[in-house]
């Protein structure tokens, strides 16, 4: 994933609707509950191997 792709939910974290719209800050707009939020990736957890 680059810099200019934008991560795409597809629901609102905080009412559950599937309506949302791109905001040009780079955030999500939910047209259901009217809240902007937007979407980080941290990276990805792996579980640690353990040699018993």
């Amino acid at each position: 994933m680059t810099s200019t792709e934008r991560a795409v939910p597809y629901y609102c974290p905080f009412c559950g609707d599937e309506d949302l719209r791109p905001e040009e800050s780079g955030g999500w707009l939910c047209t259901g509950c009217r809240r902007t939020f937007s979407v980080k990736f941290h990276g990805l957890s792996l579980p640690e191997v353990s040699h018993g």
